[in-house]
């Protein structure tokens, strides 16, 4: 636990970092994120694919294997009926298709949730960045060195580059983006802050939101029916794991105390 004022890192040390940071995002993170986010929402136009998505998550989504038994079962047995017609049997099978494609899009519309839950919590970080950013500017934290605005900044930008992704995906499916903050923990970040008195508080600060929006993609990685919303969130959420690693490598928290991610902070959608 830090019980004082100071930075445990050099500035050169926590530039080098941030440096290394930027260019990670920029190299791999960056370009993996918007190709898993162009083939999600080129998924979400086509009926086609999310009529496969969901037969495909049949095996996947164990809860959804008795509405889709006993359609398929219905149909199977309008088809060997001595009474059943040739109509009788399309019209069966019509409706097995129809209520397939029904749950293809109940599926599209709890991965357009995450989005949007994930959309907010990436609006948090941009705002929790932003007031600290202004905070030290306006000298509020006293002596804050250099490279920790540096950090706030590149990490405030990254924040911005996954709001953006996610609201791609819900502009793309006909959604309104997500501009406001989430709505639940962002009261609790406006307590904090209003606490935040030097550079080490604001570390703290940054540390719990960037935990949350991590353990919340880890979470969302299970629960997603898409794969490529789930290659979107497996791309993001280890970026969120090195904002953290740095926070913790600054405040003197190190070894970093969770070598592995968890889910234990996730937000509730």
């Amino acid at each position: 636990m830090i019980k004082h004022n100071r930075l445990e890192i050099s500035n050169s040390e926590l530039q080098s970092a941030v440096n290394d940071l930027n260019d990670r995002h920029l190299d791999e993170a960056l370009p993996n994120m918007k190709a898993a986010i162009a083939s999600w929402v080129e998924e979400n136009h086509d009926e086609e694919a999310l009529t496969k998505r969901f037969a495909k998550s049949m095996d996947r989504r164990k809860f959804l294997f008795g509405i889709g038994g006993t359609v398929l079962g219905g149909a199977a047995l309008a088809a060997c009926g001595s009474g059943s017609s040739s109509a009788s049997t399309a019209t069966t099978a019509a409706a097995a298709v129809t209520t397939t494609t029904s749950a293809a899009q109940m599926q599209l519309a709890s991965d357009l949730k995450i989005a949007g839950v994930a959309a907010s919590l990436e609006n948090l970080g941009i705002y929790a960045y932003n007031a600290g950013i202004t905070a030290a500017q306006a000298g509020k934290l006293g002596t804050v060195p250099p490279a920790v605005v540096t950090f706030a900044q590149t990490a405030m930008a990254q924040h911005k580059d996954h709001a953006a992704a996610w609201n791609a995906v819900l502009t793309g499916a006909g959604k309104p983006a997500v501009t406001a903050t989430d709505a639940t923990l962002t009261p609790t970040v406006n307590s904090l802050f209003a606490k935040v008195t030097d550079v080490t508080g604001l570390a703290n600060l940054a540390l719990q939101v960037e935990e949350i929006a991590a353990a919340t993609y880890l979470a969302a990685i299970s629960e997603l029916f898409s794969d490529k919303a789930v290659a979107a969130a497996a791309t993001i959420q280890p970026v969120e794991m090195q904002h953290a690693a740095i926070l913790n490598y600054v405040l003197g928290q190190y070894p970093v105390p969770l070598a592995f991610a968890t889910t234990t902070n996730a937000a509730k959608g």
